[in-house]
C-alpha cells in the first residue's frame, strides 16, 4: 500500500491571500520578500549566510513556480525547471491566521466559526477569568495581562516572576492564551497543570490554544525559552485525515507539535525534537518505520517562532537553506507509490510590520502524485491537501477539499 507524508513548514507563506487586507496584511509575502532581501544583500549575516537564497531542492519541486501561482512572479533565486513534481498555491478559507486553523484546514477540517480573541488593552483578560484561574491553580496573581512578544515579555518580567511566583500571562492577535513560567523555580509540571485549568476556563470563550512557555535563566545571565513548550488546543471541528487514517487502522506518526495542534485526536505515534534539524531527524526516523498505508504529519516550527515572529530575515533564510539541504535524505527513503507534500499553514513575513502572523497563501509541492508533473494551479482551499492524501491512501475523504491527484 502507498504511504504519505505531509511536511508543514510553519509560516512559510508565499504571498498575500485574497482577503489579506481584512487582516492588515495586503502585500505580505514571506518567501518572496526573504528572497528579495537576500538578492540585494540585506539577507547577509557574517558567519551565517550570504548572497541569494539557495534552496535548489525546493526549487526543483516547484517552489518558485508555486510563488508565481500566488503572486504572478517568481522570486529572485527561485527560478528553475520542475521535472518530477506538481506545484501550486492554496488559499485559506478558515477564519483567522493562526496555527490550528491552518493545520486543521490542511487536514480537511476548515474552521467555519469565529474564534474568540482578547482586546489589545491592558489589562486584556476578563477579570473573572483571572480570578478563577488564580483561585483554582493556587496562584498569587499573574503578570503581563497584555499583548506581548514572548521573548520580550520574559526579559521584562522574568525577574519579577522569580520574586513573586506569579506566572506571566499574555496574548497576541491570535486566539491564544500564553503562560510563561520558570521551568525550575515554578516547575514544568506545575506550569502544565495551570495550563490545563486555563484550557477548561477558556473553552466558553472559544480561545483556540493555551500555550505553556517554560523558560530558564537568571536576571544576570538572561532568560531563554526551553524546548518544553506545550500547546493545549481545542479539538478540530470535524474528522481530519489523521482521524480517518487512525480509524482505518493505519500507522500514523506525528512529528513536533502536530499532536498538540490536533488535541491528540488520531495523532498516533508522537516524535518530538528541539529545533528544525532535530525535527528533520525525527521525520526521517518516522518515515523509515512508517508502515504501508501509513501517514506521517510533521511541523517545522522554527521558521515561525525563531525567525518569523522575531523578524529575522537572515535567520529565516538560513533555516530555509538548512531544511532544503536535507531534503535528499527524505527523497532517498521514498518507495514507489509514496506521496510527499510540502506546504505551510500561514505566513509570518519577517519584513512585515509588527511580530504577528501574516494572512498568506501557502505552497503545495507534491512528489509522487499519480499524474503528470506540473502546475495544479491556485487551489481554493488548503483542504485540497487533505482530500488528496485521503484519496492517495484510500481513506474516506474529509468533509472539505478536492483532490488534485
Amino acid at each position: 500500500m502507498p504511504r504519505a507524508a505531509v511536511l508543514v513548514l510553519d509560516s512559510v507563506g508565499i504571498g498575500g491571500a485574497p482577503d489579506a487586507s481584512r487582516y492588515g496584511d495586503e502585500g505580505a509575502d514571506t518567501v518572496g520578500h526573504i528572497a528579495e532581501w537576500c538578492a540585494r544583500g540585506d539577507g547577509d549575516r557574517p558567519g551565517l549566510r550570504s548572497g541569494p537564497l539557495r534552496v535548489p531542492n525546493l526549487v526543483s519541486l516547484g517552489l518558485g513556480h508555486a510563488c508565481a501561482c500566488a503572486t504572478g512572479r517568481i522570486p529572485p533565486g527561485l527560478e528553475g525547471e520542475v521535472k518530477r513534481a506538481c506545484y501550486g498555491s492554496a488559499i485559506e478559507t478558515s477564519r483567522g491566521k493562526d496555527t490550528p486553523s491552518g493545520h486543521w484546514e490542511l487536514a480537511g477540517a476548515p474552521v467555519t466559526f469565529e474564534w474568540g480573541y482578547f482586546p489589545n488593552t491592558k489589562p486584556c483578560f476578563p477579570r473573572d477569568l483571572v480570578e478563577a484561574l488564580c483561585a483554582e491553580a493556587g496562584l498569587p496573581g499573574i503578570l503581563g495581562d497584555c499583548y506581548a512578544s514572548g521573548t520580550a515579555i520574559i526579559d521584562e518580567l522574568g525577574e519579577e516572576h522569580l520574586k513573586t511566583g506569579k506566572p506571566i500571562c499574555y496574548t497576541s492577535v491570535d486566539s491564544v492564551f500564553q503562560i510563561a513560567a520558570h521551568e525550575e523555580a515554578f516547575g514544568l509540571e506545575r506550569l502544565y497543570e495551570v495550563c490545563k485549568i486555563a484550557r477548561r476556563l477558556l473553552d466558553p470563550l472559544r480561545i483556540g490554544r493555551v500555550i505553556a512557555r517554560p523558560f530558564v535563566g537568571t536576571p544576570e545571565t538572561g532568560f531563554r525559552r526551553t524546548p518544553n513548550r506545550r500547546d493545549f488546543a481545542v479539538p478540530p471541528p470535524s474528522p481530519t485525515i489523521l482521524e480517518r487514517a487512525a480509524s482505518a487502522g493505519r500507522d500514523v506518526v506525528s512529528i513536533g507539535k502536530i499532536a498538540d495542534i490536533f488535541a491528540h485526536s488520531g495523532t498516533g505515534r508522537v516524535l518530538k525534537g528541539a529545533g528544525n534539524m532535530a525535527m528533520f531527524d525525527r521525520t526521517l526516523e518516522g518515515f523509515s518505520s512508517l508502515a504501508d498505508g501509513g501517514l506521517l504529519f510533521a511541523n517545522f516550527v522554527d521558521f515561525d517562532t525563531e525567525f518569523g515572529h522575531r523578524r529575522d530575515v537572515p535567520g529565516y533564510a538560513a533555516a530555509l537553506e538548512a531544511f532544503d539541504a536535507r531534503l535528499p535524505e527524505l527523497f532517498n527513503l521514498m518507495r514507489p507509490g509514496d506521496l510527499l507534500i510540502i506546504t505551510a499553514d500561514h505566513g509570518c513575513d519577517p519584513t512585515w510590520k509588527g511580530t504577528d502572523h501574516t494572512r498568506e497563501q501557502v505552497p503545495i509541492l507534491a512528489l509522487g502524485l499519480n499524474r503528470e508533473p506540473g502546475s495544479i494551479g491556485r487551489r481554493a482551499t488548503y483542504a485540497d491537501v487533505g482530500a488528496t492524501v485521503a484519496k492517495h491512501l484510500g481513506l474516506e475523504p474529509p468533509i472539505a477539499g478536492t483532490s488534485f491527484a
